[in-house]
């Protein structure tokens, strides 16, 4: 038998444009699909929902919220199903080790976890005038994109000293993030889901490192696109070193090469530093790479949350077109091999890390970046 929650959303000091939000309200029986209500504005809002034993987390994209204001809903619960009202994010594993994420019907990315890879990688990314804003190579070479560091695939996660083995680079003895199993592929309205576990290995894959588990979230916000990454490494075997290096990334982008900074492109962070010489080995809270593709202005912005391992974040960001978050490498940043960014973690526990990417028009003033920074780490709360 269904039932009715009503709440209430109140938005911080400013404005929400398409932006994700997530509220946990209790579950009271059982049901198979959710009509959500703004009854401040009147509208009926796609949702999407999961169920953690007696909580419901329910999801949706709000449209415009200004500041300062206060929004009541209400969601009701029934038996029967009821059609999503738009196609959403939808994601599905295909030939060839691939997972492809389709937005509304158009392709957004693939999530490569095949076993002749390093490390599963998520390529392309197709930005907002549907054109692709990281390199192809090694995946594709395209005539005029650069050819350097085969191992800088698109947008993926590596670290270049896992207990003494190099897991960023492609060289001799590197090491492997070796895929297991998807704990979760959820399509819906509002977002797509990908959940892998994997394994870090050694060279010849008889070493096990630690376990990863990888939660991603793409929303169907358009035409600027948003995801959410999540990275857990759990110590499984025993203590995990992370060393310090500045090979490293636990959120990596590769943009395209006609966006490189020689190429007439911009880094900015959240201080204000511009381009390489002033970003690289900084601490910011966000990071941000514009340039042109195909005589358009697009940027590709990584945030760092709060609730993320040495907020905020190091970035080994180049002008040549690499942009990772690095909390590690200390004694390359700070140019002092006596401040060491080594970090142990303890058999049995777990390091997390939570950024959002955050693929734009325009640069970073223009993508209104800082702005989205603050929807991610102060978005609407519910009021209790």
């Amino acid at each position: 038998m269904g039932y009715k929650v009503e709440f209430t959303l109140v938005n911080g000091m400013h404005d929400c444009v398409q932006t994700p939000v997530t509220v946990e309200l209790e579950r009271k029986g059982d049901f198979r699909s959710i009509r959500l209500t703004n009854l401040t504005t009147g509208e009926t809002i796609p949702c999407q929902w999961e169920v953690e034993g007696d909580k419901i987390l329910l999801s949706w994209i709000i449209s415009g919220m200004p500041a300062e204001a206060s929004h009541r809903y209400l969601a009701e619960m029934a038996d029967e199903e009821v059609e999503a009202e738009v196609e959403g994010v939808d994601v599905r594993e295909v030939e060839g080790d691939i997972v492809e994420v389709r937005i509304n019907g158009e392709l957004f990315t693939k999530y490569h976890f095949g076993p002749q890879y390093a490390r599963p990688f998520f390529y392309p990314l197709i930005g907002p005038y549907g054109k692709r804003v990281t390199r192809g190579y090694p995946m594709e070479e395209i005539p005029g994109e650069t050819t350097d560091h085969v191992h800088h695939r698109s947008f993926f996660v590596a670290h270049g000293d896992v207990n003494g083995v190099d897991n960023w680079s492609e060289g001799k003895e590197h090491g492997w993030t070796v895929h297991k199993r998807f704990e979760k592929l959820i399509s819906g309205p509002v977002y797509g889901r990908i959940v892998a576990v994997s394994d870090w290995v050694n060279h010849d894959k008889t070493v096990k490192l630690m376990e990863e588990i990888r939660d991603v979230r793409i929303y169907n916000v358009g035409p600027d696109r948003l995801i959410d990454l999540e990275v857990t490494f759990v110590a499984t075997e025993g203590d995990v070193k992370f060393g310090d290096t500045k090979e490293g990334g636990i959120a990596s982008i590769r943009v395209a090469s006609s966006m490189d900074v020689v190429r007439g492109g911009r880094i900015e962070n959240s201080f204000g530093g511009i381009n390489e010489e002033e970003t690289w080995g900084k601490r910011a809270h966000w990071c941000d790479y514009s340039g042109q593709v195909e005589g358009k202005v697009v940027g590709i912005a990584i945030f760092d949350h709060p609730d993320s391992f040495r907020h905020p974040t190091w970035w080994h960001v180049r002008n040549y077109g690499l942009m990772t978050a690095n909390p590690f490498g200390w004694s390359y940043f700070y140019g002092d091999p006596n401040r060491r960014g080594d970090y142990v973690l303890k058999a049995g526990e777990r390091l997390r890390f939570k950024y959002r990417i955050y693929i734009h028009r325009g640069d970073a003033a223009q993508g209104k970046v800082a702005e989205k920074y603050n929807n991610f780490v102060n978005p609407p709360k519910l009021k209790r």
